[in-house]
């Protein structure tokens, strides 16, 4: 994800197998050019902390990675059922790679219910790692299974591994004084042992970790410990797994700095504060918790110490109300949400947009509609983003297009806020927002110097000499109007929902000012200044391939499998969203056909068939999840051949 260079592991459909040797003549070494593994098991089994234990250690070996968390929406589905299924995708590479994978190279399966939600997604010839132990015949029935799939044969097509874990996991801590129940919590780390050893990971960051999660119960954090290390011992003893694997570090996939493993909001989070360091003004969040964004949030309230205020409110209307209050305090205002947060917040938006006040309107996209699928992926409130206020109430929005990317786009919407005094949207997913991957850590002198200059006195002299201070007159480059911090002699001024005259901001019902005033709000959208958008189009096509946001991976996954088949095609990615570029039009124009692969039913576009008159052709999906390279590889493939 470092990279634009070609792949041929993200062209191929398998994984690519090197030489072999035996280290001391025990065990074969294979080594890969990429790995793709999901743990798989109920909401309770430990999955989504397995997963990050082995992320952050395939992080720190230094290969490239993606990844993709995939947990249920209830809290706490009932156990061993399909619905209860929580699992955590890993693709890591030697080579600088876009997604976390299209299918598994293993599946490790707790127990029936995640082998049989899973096993679809295997291709022929995958390891499945089984716990044997949860295979008993109330849990094999209440899944659907008329019989054991370890032993009908319908998994002859695999290499199956069947391990009783949770037996092992017991006989391990023995010596501990646990119960039973309380010795089985601790088989989701004897599995991660087990794939430690399986792909040579390093053990020690995972140890420090459980010392410090458990540093309140010693006796807890020494069971996981040997947990740990019974299933690196066992892998290393059984005659089982006759064969590890290593995937060298991605040397060559990486621009030279420092990285560390980091989640999009968790880069959101980050590029926040950067922002308001930047800018030189306190940081302040107005939320109220809800999935996928709660995480920044979390994050947020844990940087007082940068001048960092967090306001978990009693609704998602008091929380963008104390935003834009703190906005007019002279803070940098963000509030967090998802879908039908955006909703509650839409009039105190439009107010904003009144007040042109800078305020970042953080919307972290799932499904919907209504409640819809709170733990899974979509790209459906682009259209919400943009039109859904009453009247004429422009905002400008933009997207990240990786994980990483959401510390760059945070930035770049609070310049956008403060810059020209409006509320800015920043639409990621949740995709991006509990996905991973490798990120450089930006030097100070790379970030954008952000200071705004508050309004200090007067600034219009009237027709008699009088000086004035006019809150609505405007910067004649960005259209902005003076920001005035309440308190500061001489400024005092009205503000409120209800139209304004141009420059005294009195209150105004005169149509033509009206008029004037909703015409220069727009103007003031349409002039921000943007980059032009980039076309990768080496070979001169006929087809280009536009995206938005978190389909950046899947497309650009896509794109190079046809080129690397010798197909010519031409890929664009919008990062603003509103305006568009300046050049897209001229872009799109150079085109036989567009097509634009989006997790909604068309939104953008609609957008670029209205404002450009393109024949866009849509290709969407909206089943929480997104796409895979192969599937965009075959629509593209069909799109430059029709």
């Amino acid at each position: 994800m470092t990279s634009q260079v070609s792949s041929p592991a993200e062209q191929a459909d398998g994984t690519v197998v090197g030489e072999q040797r035996k280290p001391g003549g025990t065990k074969d070494v294979r080594r890969l050019d990429r790995v793709i593994i999901r743990f798989a098991g109920d909401s309770g089994d430990g999955m989504q902390l397995t997963g990050d234990r082995f992320t952050s250690e395939t992080a720190s070996f230094g290969n490239d990675l993606s990844t993709l968390p995939n947990f249920p929406a209830e809290i706490r589905a009932p156990a061993g059922t399909l619905p209860g299924v929580s699992s955590f995708q890993l693709h890591f590479a030697d080579h600088d790679i876009l997604t976390p994978g299209d299918a598994p190279n293993v599946l490790v399966a707790m127990n029936p219910a995640a082998l049989k939600a899973n096993i679809g997604d295997l291709p022929r010839g995958a390891e499945i790692i089984v716990n044997t132990d949860e295979f008993t015949k109330r849990a094999l029935q209440k899944v659907g299974y008329g019989a054991s799939p370890l032993e009908d044969g319908s998994l002859d097509g695999y290499n199956l591994h069947p391990v009783p874990l949770t037996t092992l996991t017991v006989e391990a801590l023995k010596e501990f004084d646990l119960s039973r129940k309380e010795a089985e919590r601790s088989k989701n780390m004897f599995a991660l042992g087990l794939l430690s050893w399986m792909y040579h990971r390093p053990t020690e960051g995972t140890e420090k970790f459980l010392t410090s999660k458990f540093a309140k119960k010693p006796n807890i954090a020494a069971a996981n410990i040997a947990a740990f290390r019974a299933g690196w011992n066992f892998g290393e003893t059984t005659e089982d797994f006759a064969v590890s694997y290593e995937v060298a570090p991605a040397a060559k996939a990486f621009p030279v700095g420092t990285y560390r493993n980091i989640s999009g909001n968790l880069a959101l989070a980050y590029g926040l504060v950067s922002a308001s360091q930047q800018a030189d003004l306190p940081l302040f969040l107005g939320s109220y918790p809800i999935t996928p964004a709660s995480d920044i949030l979390h994050e947020l309230s844990k940087h007082k110490n940068f001048g960092v205020r967090t306001f978990q409110a009693e609704d998602e209307i008091a929380g963008i109300g104390a935003a834009l209050g703190a906005a007019f305090g002279g803070s940098l205002a963000v509030t967090t949400t998802s879908g039908p947060g955006v909703a509650l917040k839409s009039e105190t938006i439009g107010l904003a947009v009144s007040l042109e006040l800078p305020l970042l309107v953080v919307d972290i996209q799932r499904g919907g509609p209504s409640t819809g699928l709170p733990t899974k992926t979509e790209q459906a409130d682009l259209l919400q983003a943009m039109f859904g206020r009453n009247g004429e109430a422009p905002v400008p929005v933009i997207a990240p297009k990786t994980p990483a990317d959401c510390f760059d786009a945070a930035l770049e919407a609070a310049r956008i806020a403060l810059t020209y005094r409006t509320p800015v949207f920043l639409l990621s997913d949740g995709y991006l927002a509990n996905g991973s991957e490798p990120w450089r850590i930006p030097d100070l002198d790379e970030l954008p110097d952000l200071r705004v200059q508050f309004a200090s006195g007067p600034n219009h002299t009237l027709p008699d000499g009088t000086e004035v201070f006019w809150p609505y007159k405007r910067d004649p480059q960005t259209l902005a109007r003076p920001w005035a911090i309440p308190g500061t002699p001489g400024l005092e001024h009205r503000i409120g929902g209800i139209e304004k005259q141009d420059g005294t901001g009195n209150i105004s019902y005169d149509p033509a000012n009206h008029e004037f005033m909703v015409r220069t709000r727009q103007a003031k959208i349409d002039g921000i200044e943007i980059p032009d958008i980039e076309v990768d189009d080496p070979h001169e096509a006929k087809t280009l391939v536009l995206g938005w946001g978190s389909t950046y991976g899947p497309i650009t996954a896509a794109v190079r499998r046809l080129r690397a088949a010798g197909e010519s095609i031409a890929q664009a990615h919008l990062r603003h969203l509103n305006p568009f570029p300046r050049n897209l039009g001229a872009v799109l124009e150079r085109y036989d056909k567009v097509v634009v692969p989006e997790m909604n039913l068309g939104q953008l576009a609609t957008l670029i068939r209205a404002k450009y008159l393109v024949d866009a052709r849509s290709y969407n999906q909206v089943n929480g999840m997104p796409f895979k390279a192969e599937q965009l590889a075959a629509v593209l493939k069909e799109a430059i051949d029709d």
